[in-house]
C-alpha cells in the first residue's frame, strides 16, 4: 500500500493527480466483475426467498390437511362410540359376564 506523506511539497493539483492516477488504476473489468457477482448474489437470496416461501407454504398445506383429517378421525370416533352404545357392544368384559 503506497502512503501519501501530507507536506508543505504537498499541493491541492499533486492531490488531484494522485487521485487520479489511483483511479485510473482500477480496471473497468474488476469493476464488472464486482457488479456481476453482486447481481448474482441478489438473485441467488431472491431464490433463496423464493424456495423458503413455497417450503412454508407446504408446510401450511400439509398442516391444514392433518388438522382436516384428524377433525374427521374424531367425528367417526364419536359416531362409532354412538353406534356402538346404541347396539349395546360398548360395555365392559365384567359387564357382559354379569348380562350372560
Amino acid at each position: 500500500m503506497k502512503r501519501l506523506a501530507v507536506g508543505p511539497i504537498t499541493t491541492p493539483e499533486y492531490i488531484e493527480w494522485w487521485g487520479r492516477t489511483i483511479n485510473d488504476n482500477i480496471s473497468e473489468p474488476k469493476l464488472e466483475n464486482k457488479i456481476e457477482q453482486m447481481e448474482e448474489e441478489k438473485m441467488n437470496l431472491r431464490l433463496d426467498m423464493d424456495v423458503q416461501k413455497l417450503e412454508t407454504e407446504k408446510f401450511r398445506k400439509g398442516k391444514n390437511k392433518a388438522e382436516g383429517d384428524l377433525d374427521s378421525l374424531k367425528t367417526d370416533y364419536e359416531r362409532l362410540r354412538c353406534l356402538m352404545k346404541a347396539a349395546g357392544l360398548g360395555k365392559t368384559s365384567e359387564q357382559w359376564c354379569q348380562e350372560i
